[in-house]
């Protein structure tokens, strides 16, 4: 099992379409991500004094292969639909990996 975080913006005017959407999470987005050994999934929200949002997310991954499952819930069509509906409402940082959409975080502590 390995454990993954992320943060990216999010647009302070879409703040409260982004939480009605994961209020209402469609099932077949929590089937793929289950399909995809993710587990844990969870995203937070932090509002900064200056108006600044961002969101953090964490996930454990339990597969073997997470480059072939990450193609996969890509290539999956009810996914595109649900991240062509998120994606507008988040923005990446700007100093983000190349082809990352989230910025990936180190983990620097974990217990169990």
């Amino acid at each position: 099992m390995k454990r993954y975080g992320s943060v990216i913006g999010l647009r302070p005017e879409k703040l409260d379409e982004y939480k009605r959407l994961h209020a209402a999470a469609w099932p077949e987005i929590l089937a793929i991500i289950k399909e995809c050994h993710i587990r844990n999934y969870s995203i937070y929200l932090r509002k900064l004094p200056d108006g600044t949002h961002y969101l953090f997310s964490y996930f454990e991954y339990i597969g073997e292969d997470m480059a072939a499952d990450s193609a996969r819930m890509a290539a999956d069509p009810k996914t595109q639909e649900w991240w062509a509906l998120c994606k507008p409402c988040q923005e990446p940082l700007s100093n983000r990996a190349d082809g990352e959409w989230g910025a990936a975080m180190e983990e620097v502590f974990h217990a169990d």
